[in-house]
């Protein structure tokens, strides 16, 4: 049951029957009606803006037409009050009927409540990750794996034909570089004094176990070959053997993908990127011409030549973009451009990418080239994942000895634990700057979000198991099995505190729906920790007044009404933990 529907459509049945009265025009575009919480709780249970939605074509002031949809709805016998506020919003409230059954509708779906139709299967490539393979995953890439996992599962939770998809960047000059530090370390491997790592090459001691695989394979062969020769066995192995631990990282944060899509094949055999610049030149959106020099760089940093451009202004760029180097290979740009042609092939024409914070730029050229592959009929929605501030009780921690450069995914995960990591990660807007403090998210406190959230699910299921020792008769058992707690006495929950939880959780659905319309997981993480806040401090009214308690001795109908109110807060805080990829524990240890 999800109550902002059932609304929404009670909502346009009003406004039909009074188009049916004559008391405004029939055929009015019922689609804009949005039925929502009102932003001041002492407005109301609902509020909707309908009257303003409809009052320009209905040719009405909001207010009358407001008035009109209010006596509607009053009839409803789910309506207490109606209520005109403002320039024409239509406060509603509801009688805790509709809360109660919201709750006994989360009880009955279990595990399915929230769940949601609105994807209708329709497919979604959701690119996240995709770090070039030229050393560990550090704390940076571990925010945009945890966001784009999570947001993988919101939309699949709300019925979208998901795909998750990693773009290897095994193309270019980062991953030369990679080739040449891992024949320095064979040549350690091998004996040799290598002394310092040049300046440029990647100094971790993540690459020893290259040098040492690449002995093992060759021996002492590649020191005899020329560069030419070496660099694409080196570079070959070097890049496996990355992918592999990259592969293992994120599996320490239980982050999967059904999709690895190496930028080299893309150039490999078929020239995919060369097929892609002839398809757009013929469409016109390809041409050889001159580029002004950018806006405030020297002169002579700016190359004047007749090149190969895309004709993104006609995309709302800013300026046309270079296809082709110099050198007449690729630039970066041309090959993504061939990447997301590649997705539109395969059949998608919705496309999310996750970016790094250093990628913001890019943005309005590679929507430019989407909208051009598809002939306007995809929509790429680019989320960029800010910067992670990583502190141990307020001091910023900056070097990993693996790494040499930065802290590594790995290590963080190892110290604190995959959950805290998770949660975390998505308890801020991923465009905006996170603080980690590795101290404080293992802090057993409410101020340490993943902990209270987690600690609401044990205890939830720790009121279930002392209900059952001190009340045998109840029609639970032991292993938290409920006997159709939704068929509980929940007229009994009448308490303003209870009544509030109720309402939280009619407003899972809801909230589930616009998280995945919006791309935005942290709504859920935000969610959570609200609905765990009112059942904690719930359970702390009881333990102050006895009468207020999960479980009444003397009173067994109002026990099994309370645990029911438990065993939502317990559906729902397991189900969103779920989507998050976080555990939901039965107790804290």
């Amino acid at each position: 049951m999800n109550v902002f529907q059932v609304f929404t459509h009670h909502v346009r049945t009003a406004v039909e029957a009074l188009a049916k009265a004559g008391a405004v025009p029939a055929g009015l575009d019922l689609s804009r009606i949005v039925v929502e919480p009102p932003r001041e709780a002492s407005h109301g249970d609902l509020a909707t803006n309908a009257a303003m939605a409809l009052a320009k074509d209905a040719g009405m002031k909001p207010r009358d037409l407001a008035e009109k949809i209010a006596a509607e709805l009053a009839k409803l016998p789910e309506v207490k009050k109606t209520e005109i506020a403002g320039p024409g919003f239509i406060n509603l409230a509801l009688d805790p009927s509709v809360w109660r059954e919201a709750l006994a509708d989360a009880i009955r779906a279990g595990a399915d409540y929230g769940k949601s139709t609105i994807g209708a299967g329709k497919p979604v490539n959701v690119e996240y990750v995709s770090a070039n393979p030229t050393g560990p995953m550090h704390v940076g890439h571990c925010r945009g794996a945890v966001f784009g996992d999570a947001l993988a599962n919101l939309l699949a939770f709300s019925g979208f034909g998901v795909t998750r998809e990693y773009y290897i960047n095994d193309a270019g000059a980062q991953v030369d570089v990679l080739a040449r530090s891992a024949f320095l370390r064979y040549r350690e491997a091998l004996g040799e004094n290598i002394g310092e790592i040049p300046e440029g090459f990647y100094p971790g001691d993540y690459l020893k176990p290259v040098g040492e695989a690449l002995k093992a394979e060759f021996g002492d062969k590649l020191k005899a070959m020329s560069e030419d020769k070496w660099l694409p066995l080196v570079r070959g192995k070097a890049i496996a053997m990355m992918m592999t631990a990259i592969k293992e990282d994120l599996a320490a944060l239980n982050v999967q993908h059904n999709v690895f899509f190496s930028e080299r094949s893309l150039i490999e055999g078929a020239d995919q990127v060369g097929a892609t610049i002839d398809d757009l030149r013929a469409k016109g959106q390809v041409y050889e011409g001159r580029l002004p020099p950018p806006k405030g760089a020297p002169v002579e940093d700016y190359e004047d030549r007749e090149q190969t451009l895309f004709r993104a202004t006609a995309f709302g760029d800013d300026v046309d973009r270079p296809l082709k180097k110099s050198d007449g290979s690729y630039t970066y740009f041309a090959s993504d451009i061939a990447y997301h042609k590649s997705k539109f092939d395969r059949g998608f024409r919705d496309m999310i990418d996750v970016w790094g914070a250093d990628h913001g730029g890019y943005i309005k050229r590679m929507k430019a080239a989407v909208k051009a592959v598809s002939g306007d009929t995809a929509e790429l929605d680019v989320k960029i994942v800010q910067l992670v501030k990583l502190s141990r009780n307020g001091i910023e921690v900056k070097m990993s000895k693996r790494s040499g450069e930065f802290v590594t995914l790995r290590e963080v995960v190892e110290e604190v634990g995959r959950d805290a990591v998770r949660f975390m990660m998505l308890y801020r807007k991923n465009d905006a700057v996170l603080d980690f403090d590795l101290a404080k998210v293992i802090e057993q406190s409410k101020d340490n979000p993943v902990f209270y959230v987690q600690y609401g699910h044990a205890r939830g299921h720790s009121i279930f198991r002392n209900a059952a020792e001190q009340m045998p008769g109840l029609p639970i058992d032991a292993a938290n099995c409920t006997v159709d707690l939704a068929k509980a006495e929940l007229n009994r929950l009448d308490d303003s505190a209870e009544l509030s939880i109720m309402r939280k959780i009619a407003l899972y659905p809801r909230l589930v729906e616009a998280a995945a319309v919006a791309h935005e997981p942290h709504r859920v993480a935000f969610y959570l920790y609200d609905l765990a806040s009112e059942f904690h401090a719930q359970w702390t009214r009881g333990t102050n007044s006895p009468h207020l308690r999960f479980i009444i001795l003397d009173d067994p109908l109002l026990t099994v009404a309370r645990l029911a109110l438990v065993q939502g807060v317990v559906t729902v805080l397991a189900s969103g933990l779920r989507m998050l990829g976080v555990g939901a524990p039965g107790e804290m240890r």
